[in-house]
């Protein structure tokens, strides 16, 4: 009986067609996975109300803990991302699907701030593995002519992620009428079901599914020189990279003025038409369910953009994200000033949603575009961690805000003056 190791099986070249397939495949093993992710943090605003009643919680108390999971989700992307780059997208988007399901269960059994904070808190790290895990998983797969597609279906996951949180949260408290409790409860088992689907159906990379890809599938990586001279062995290096680049740091001030805006309508539409403020100006119909059109505009808005980018402006980043947040900060205002009733506030609605979302296809594509796919997991996470600071400050402010005011419509304003920042800051990166 031979001792000896069995050698291990060389790769095998695949044709195009059979290349398309495979990265079809991980792609939407990829969008599959995150489909159902948003059920386990986009969720809070649903619960809202009934945490006030049952917790006696102010709104600037909400807005905090909204913000507390933001912040830890900003910090779990600076570290995650890395990890993802040095142990595989796959595993670490897996594991996070499984920990933030059992962080909200833990979180549906909270009796005060302080719990409510802690477990949500740390929910946001755990979510944090499953964006730059895809990501790193896509960009080993998808060439760089084809980025702003592939991150535009995968950004399009992620807007009708954002839909289905909505819904299964209108379902719980709206149609089954239950307590805020098992928001937290039932949504999540989806995101479960997606992490051991993906895990079982994804590969890291050509290499790992033992496969060559043919050489029309790897075009040339036209990366900035920082990460041209990059050590990809090493975290410390990849930070070092990454952070060295002027124009992460310009892509993580765009787009954290952009998830500021996102957050802001995410968090605080549901609000908006629970409260009094939609149904003094004429709503109609059950205005818990107009709030849906928010997301469905994200998702449409997201997939478009990113097509955008590839197919009208030459996988040209920076004027997409330019357009998209420019009109975002004009229907946003049109939803503050304008007197419209149903079925307008849901055309505009959606529009908003569209325009103030769009761009992160874009955004997402900028990462690799600039750091390359050997940091593609550290460069999203990077990026990200800007996202989801400023988006983290931004809630207890516009918590406070709105205690203050009484007026929820005035989130409208303030996404629109995000957009608008976020438009001017994206003038300058030029890619």
């Amino acid at each position: 009986m031979s001792l000896t190791q069995p050698p291990a099986q060389a790769p095998t070249a695949v044709s195009e067609r059979t290349y398309s397939r495979l990265k079809w495949r991980m792609l939407l093993a990829a969008m599959f996975c995150y489909l159902f992710f948003y059920t386990g943090r986009q969720t809070f605003g649903f619960a809202i109300p009934g945490i006030q009643a049952d917790l006696g919680l102010s709104k600037t108390t909400l807005g905090a803990i909204s913000g507390a999971l933001l912040w830890s989700y900003a910090v779990g992307q600076m570290v995650n991302g890395n990890l993802a780059d040095k142990l595989g997208g796959r595993r670490l988007m897996a594991l996070g699907a499984v920990l933030s399901t059992i962080l909200n269960w833990c979180t549906s059994f909270a009796v005060g701030a302080r719990s409510l904070a802690v477990f949500w808190g740390a929910n946001g790290f755990v979510q944090a593995m499953g964006w730059p895990s895809g990501g790193r998983v896509i960009s080993n797969w998808w060439g760089p002519h084809e980025r702003g597609r592939s991150f535009g279906f995968y950004t399009f996951a992620a807007g009708l992620s954002s839909v289905l949180a909505f819904v299964t949260s209108t379902l719980v408290v709206g149609v089954f009428e239950l307590d805020w409790h098992w928001i937290f409860r039932i949504p999540v088992l989806l995101m479960l079901v997606g992490g051991i689907t993906f895990y079982l159906l994804a590969r890291e990379n050509p290499a790992e599914a033992k496969i060559t890809p043919p050489a029309s599938a790897t075009g040339r990586e036209r990366v900035e020189p920082a990460a041209e001279t990059a050590d990809t062995s090493r975290s410390l290096g990849r930070y070092k990279s990454v952070l060295a680049i002027p124009k992460i740091w310009l892509t993580g001030v765009a787009i954290g003025f952009q998830n500021a805006a996102r957050y802001g309508l995410l968090i605080w539409v549901p609000v908006y038409f629970l409260g009094a403020d939609w149904k003094e100006g004429g709503g109609t119909i059950d205005p818990i369910w107009i709030s849906v059109a928010l997301p469905v505009g994200m998702a449409v808005g997201a997939l478009t953009n990113g097509q955008l980018s590839d197919r009208l402006f030459g996988s040209r980043r920076d004027l997409p994200i330019v357009l998209f947040m420019a009109a975002g900060s004009v229907a946003a205002m049109t939803m503050y000033l304008a007197e419209l009733g149903t079925v307008a506030g849901i055309v505009v609605l959606f529009l908003t949603g569209f325009f103030v979302y769009g761009p992160q296809s874009s955004f997402w594509a900028l990462c690799p575009d600039i750091a390359g796919k050997l940091m593609a997991g550290t460069a999203v996470g990077v990026v990200n961690f800007f996202a989801y600071l400023f988006a983290g400050a931004a809630e207890p402010l516009i918590g406070r805000f709105m205690d203050h005011t009484g007026d929820t419509s005035l989130i409208f304003p303030i996404v629109a003056t995000c957009c608008a920042c976020s438009a001017l800051t994206a003038l300058t990166i030029r890619r």
